[in-house]
């Protein structure tokens, strides 16, 4: 009876744990598309398409539109990159509220911050390319192609995530 009693309260805890790290996950990427849209629409406001804001060396805020994919690429695709930016918020949500709960290893504060980052990132890019048809752009390094906040999120989700599967098969492995 304890045993059985002990199961329940651990099945509890864990049900509990994955909530706490649903909401963590939708909270982070609540945060991220409301950073980004806000900077978006900042950049819109106050600056002309290809206007800058100030220079510092080779870093500087400037005013660039992008009917690409983060960072430049996939220029002038944007009917295709809608759909893979659907299948890919559709592939996170399920993933990060419901299949992460089958792996123990994987529903962690680490690849939830990684998919929290994936999901606000890329609807703030989404919402840009269903309501303008392009991505406000304006972190530009001018060596590299001007970028925002969202690809960064994208980005840093992509190798936090992708750190997380390593540590977990590492600690797996052992």
């Amino acid at each position: 009876c304890n045993v059985k009693r002990s199961r329940q309260r651990m099945q509890k805890v864990n049900r509990l744990r994955h909530k706490l790290w649903s909401v963590f996950f939708l909270l982070i990427g609540l945060i991220i598309l409301v950073f980004d849209q806000l900077s978006k629409a900042w950049i819109r406001t106050n600056l002309l398409e290809g206007e800058s804001l100030f220079k510092l060396g080779f870093f500087r805020i400037t005013h660039v539109h992008n009917t690409g994919a983060a960072f430049g690429l996939f220029h002038g695709q944007s009917f295709i990159l809608t759909i893979v930016a659907l299948v890919a918020i559709f592939v996170i949500l399920v993933y990060g509220l419901f299949i992460s709960r089958s792996f123990p290893w994987l529903d962690s504060r680490l690849s939830k911050l990684a998919l929290g980052l994936l999901l606000g990132g890329t609807l703030g890019n989404l919402i840009d390319r269903l309501r303008l048809g392009y991505i406000t752009d304006f972190i530009d390094f001018s060596y590299w192609p001007a970028f925002n906040f969202a690809d960064a999120s994208v980005t840093i989700g992509i190798i936090i995530f992708a750190y997380s599967l390593l540590r977990s098969a590492k600690i797996e492995k052992h």
